[in-house]
């Protein structure tokens, strides 16, 4: 559905140099699925959302909707083009003067839909996104979830093909986030809309989001299935935006202990901190118990947390054990057999 190749976005800065705001941002969005971009303040994130409807032309790249380029499109092509690409924003931008019904039915005011006609289409949309008895209020007699259900009926009111939530849930608090969401995710299997979700809260990416692309400084610096980016994240900045939300580190007061128990074992056998990640059904099998069995080897938990990533149970753990390395090497062996991924940190804590 959407194909972005080699997209840069550049300024002149006042200094006389450059700023990359996106550098060789290449994506592939597949027709009726929910993609999160996930970054930090400053990744380019927004920049990348407003280039996929042309708001920000691209210094250099090509944007493709649903086979269309829109690079050469005239004014006239490119506004037809945006009707079908829904947006959706933090802080709502919504017509304080006009109702809720109003400003749903905004967008087809401007196309010259006739009232009859402009009744028939919102009265339904506001009915899916739970707004119908408050069709008669204004944004100021709203809560923050109620307006931003008001935003997401404009956005559908032109029968968009992409949906585009620029931080739409930020300004939300988390109960209203998940409501919203789950709304989101209603659209996307009952309209087929494919849905791009902009934002720098890696707990929306879990909850609704099929593939994820993390930015940092411009460009991609991971992308793949949720899952997979959850249970293997390579970079620095994936594996700090998932600590947010699952602890990946040792709290410093548990390290120091960690450090004295192995020092008062030094002569022993090796000791191995190891991190390791369950998905699915392995969550639940005692694979550590069997393994302390197998091995005759003891396991000090560390770190624990059991979460749920696109309708699977995810699980990590840390812990620590002393073996010999014949005994490590079988361990390791057997923990990827069962599917457990499996890094060991020893380094990282000593």
């Amino acid at each position: 559905m959407i194909e972005l190749q080699h997209i840069t976005q550049r300024y002149p800065t006042p200094e006389g140099g450059v700023f990359y705001a996106l550098n060789d941002v290449s994506l592939s969005i597949k027709a009726g699925e929910i993609f999160g971009i996930i970054g930090r303040s400053g990744a380019g994130k927004s920049t990348l959302v407003r280039c996929i409807n042309f708001l920000n032309r691209p210094t250099e790249g090509i944007v493709v909707i649903d086979g269309k380029c829109l690079n050469t499109m005239s004014e006239a092509e490119l506004r037809a083009a945006r009707r079908k690409i829904g947006m959706i924003f933090q802080h709502f931008n919504l017509l304080s003067s006009r109702t809720v019904f109003e400003n749903a039915a905004f967008p087809l005011e401007l196309v010259g839909m006739d009232k009859a006609a402009i009744k028939a289409k919102v009265d339904p949309l506001l009915e899916l996104v739970g707004l119908t008895e408050h069709r008669n209020k204004y944004p100021a007699q709203l809560s923050g979830g109620q307006k931003q259900r008001v935003g997401i009926a404009r956005a559908l009111a032109n029968d968009p093909e992409v949906l585009l939530s620029d931080e739409a849930t930020s300004a939300l608090d988390p109960e209203t986030t998940v409501a919203t969401l789950e709304l989101l995710k209603r659209i996307n299997q009952e309209l087929k809309l494919t849905i791009v979700m902009i934002t720098h809260q890696m707990d929306v990416v879990k909850q609704i989001c099929d593939r994820v692309a993390v930015m940092n400084k411009g460009i991609v610096v991971e992308e793949g299935s949720v899952i997979d980016v959850f249970r293997r994240p390579k970079s620095e900045t994936t594996q700090a935006l998932i600590g947010n939300i699952m602890a990946q580190q040792l709290p410093a007061s548990m390290v120091e202990r960690v450090r004295e128990q192995i020092a008062a074992f030094k002569d022993s056998e090796p000791s191995h901190i190891l991190r390791l990640t369950f998905v699915g059904q392995e969550v639940t099998r005692p694979i550590i118990s069997e393994a302390s069995r197998i091995y005759n080897i003891n396991f000090n938990i560390l770190l624990g947390q059991i979460d749920e990533v696109q309708g699977k149970s995810f699980g990590t753990l840390t812990v620590l054990t002393s073996c010999s390395n014949d005994v490590f090497m079988s361990l390791m062996d057997y923990l990827r057999r069962h599917n457990v991924t499996v890094e060991e940190v020893t380094s990282n804590v000593l």
